[in-house]
């Protein structure tokens, strides 16, 4: 061993697969290899926080609890680290405190050695709680810088200067840190800027000191050797599959290149190269959820766009639900021009999402004409002190008729919420009384809700289809206790006819076998949720009718409506919450009124154009 070795922190079971393949690793693919990942001797892994709580929800139907609970059996040697979003967890709003001490406490209680916690607008005010939660449950504090630049490219300017990082720095340190963080999210760190940040940081506080980048604009490499030359303690890295693009930069020629000099972390090669190996068996079950429309390996664009690497493939996702993704040029265009005029924000969760959906907002719907909830709740001050001013006129917009008033606070957000931990309780009483699934409601009420009812048999688990290989279906899991089994699935007819089915570039050949003789033709065959429509076909108003409708203006999940069947309503009245891009938009009236019908339900998904009020 060399007498001072970099530390790795392995990103490949979090961050390697949130910024390539949209955070849908399933547990079943990572469990195979964890315990060889603990023999490694990596300082510690990152397998928890960020996006992997949401989306095990979501879209994955695994319990985040227990996914960590499992990695900690598979996993005793090496410290377990999550990345957690100050007061706003791992959600994307600001939490009553006695909700970010729970979640801290059972995280802690569950497996979680080191909590790398940060802002996106790095406010001390919303670090406050979770630092000190952190430190009373005995875990390791890591606090985080998260880097910015504003239009130039490199380190400097009026905001994101030298000094800057450095105050920061000294800040988080009094605040209890035991370790600090420079979290690059988008890239944008320059190898020569990032040697004389970690020299002067190095020189201003004696802590660890740890360095998180991504591949996105070609110089994360570079950037780490600079780095370990000025002195960093610990870098993150992927294995080689998960690594680069996006991602963090692989570990293994990093490793290589520093085989035999003064800050050789000794690594196996040949076992990083084996697990390699076991992670490009797997990637073809998810190739569907890689966007490979880019020749290149780096985007040179990000350091004009900023846009970190996750945020990237939300935003191809939310433009593909508009049919619009021809209009992605347009949205890059876009976000940095919304970035000013916000006050020139870190572009990381939940900033990222704001600035980026707002961008696709402005793009499709006309400059500021639909301002989604959380960047009025941003105006007011609801998450925290901007970096620089707001721009007077979007802030005029986005406080127009705001609930709270048309004024920013100056005082911390978490001062002004109300403790919300028992109200969840009391809410899912009638489901479960274990804190654990409380926390997953209090953070998600919605889309948590529906997480639990699956658990608990409530409601079916949604068919799941995996991939093989080639592309074609693999299997498809009916998961509830009431599934057929393998015993009970019928004989094929010979009634049963082919079909090719092409999603953009993925091909796919799937059976049609009716259930009885009356086969229908594929003009015959109505789509899933055709009768719902018909339903709501049905209760449109009248042609002879003065009744007006207000439509869904994009895809979503309709939260919860604001009004009654039988309000009167005044033209701007909000009338329902529509979820969209993980932003809240409140719909409001079209017209002067009568509410006449509500056709949707609650927590169900919609597209555009479905009707969700009816107003005479």
């Amino acid at each position: 061993m060399t007498p001072n070795p970099v530390g790795i922190t392995d990103t490949t079971f979090r961050d390697g697969h949130q910024s390539l393949l949209a955070t849908r690793l399933r547990m079943e693919d990572m469990e195979p290899i964890a315990a060889a990942m603990d023999k490694i001797g990596f300082h510690s892994m990152e397998v928890w926080g960020g996006a992997t709580f949401d989306v095990a929800t979501r879209f994955l139907s695994e319990d985040p609890w227990e996914r960590l609970r499992r990695f900690r059996e598979l996993i005793p040697s090496t410290r377990l680290s999550m990345l957690l979003r100050g007061q706003s967890l791992v959600g994307y709003r600001a939490y009553a405190d006695d909700v970010v001490e729970a979640f801290v406490e059972r995280a802690a209680e569950n497996g979680i050695d080191v909590f790398r916690v940060f802002d996106a607008l790095n406010d001390e005010w919303n670090l406050k709680q979770a630092a000190e939660s952190i430190k009373k449950s005995g875990k390791h504090l890591q606090m985080t810088i998260c880097y910015s630049v504003t239009e130039s490219g490199r380190m400097g300017g009026p905001i994101y200067s030298l000094e800057y990082f450095v105050s920061k720095a000294k800040e988080f340190v009094s605040m209890g840190a035991d370790s600090l963080c420079i979290k690059d999210m988008a890239g944008l760190l320059a190898p020569y800027d990032a040697f004389n940040l970690v020299s002067a940081l190095k020189q201003e506080v004696t802590i660890p000191l740890q360095l998180h980048t991504h591949y996105t604009s070609g110089m994360a490499s570079m950037t780490v050797l600079k780095a370990i030359e000025a002195g960093v303690d610990i870098i993150d890295t992927a294995l080689a599959p998960f690594a680069l693009r996006t991602s963090q930069p692989a570990i293994e020629p990093i490793a290589v290149s520093l085989k035999g000099e003064p800050r050789d972390p000794d690594i196996d090669i040949s076992a990083l190269i084996e697990l390699g190996d076991y992670l490009e068996s797997i990637i073809p079950k998810y190739k569907h959820l890689v966007e490979n429309t880019r020749y290149s390996v780096i985007d040179a664009k990000v350091l004009s766009h900023q846009i970190p690497g996750g945020m990237t493939s939300n935003l191809i996702t939310q433009l593909r639900e508009f049919d619009a993704l021809d209009k992605l040029q347009d949205v890059l265009e876009d976000i940095p021009r919304t970035r000013k005029d916000l006050g020139y924000p870190p572009l990381v969760t939940p900033m990222s999402q704001m600035v980026g959906s707002q961008a696709v907002s402005n793009v499709l719907f006309g400059q500021y004409k639909l301002i989604s909830d959380q960047v009025k709740d941003y105006a007011h001050g609801m998450y925290g002190r901007p970096p620089t001013t707001i721009d007077p006129n979007l802030l005029k917009k986005a406080l127009k008729e705001y609930e709270a008033g048309n004024k920013q606070i100056t005082e911390r957000p978490a001062n002004l919420l109300s403790p919300e931990l028992e109200k969840a309780k009391m809410e899912i009483s009638d489901i479960s009384e274990d804190i654990d699934d409380v926390l997953i409601y209090a953070l998600y009420p919605t889309t948590g809700l529906a997480f639990l009812r699956i658990k608990y048999g409530l409601d079916p688990l949604p068919v799941d289809v995996e991939h093989d290989s080639s592309g074609s279906t693999d299997a498809v899991k009916l998961a509830d206790d009431s599934s057929p089994k393998a015993k009970d699935v019928p004989l094929k007819s010979q009634n049963a006819k082919a079909f090719n089915i092409f999603v953009d570039e993925t091909f796919f050949r799937v059976e049609v076998d009716p259930i009885n003789d009356d086969i229908l033709s594929i003009n015959e065959m109505k789509p899933p949720g055709a009768n719902i429509n018909e339903e709501k076909k049905s209760r449109q108003p009248d042609s002879g009718t003065s009744a007006k409708t207000l439509s869904a203006p994009m895809p979503g999940i309709l939260l919860r409506y604001l009004v009654e069947e039988g309000s009167t309503v005044s033209t701007g009245d909000p009338i329902a919450v529509l979820e969209a891009m993980k932003m809240e938009n409140t719909l409001p009236s079209p017209c002067d009124g009568i509410v006449e019908s509500l056709p949707s339900d609650p927590g169900s998904t919609v597209v555009k154009g479905d009707i969700l009020a009816i107003i005479s």
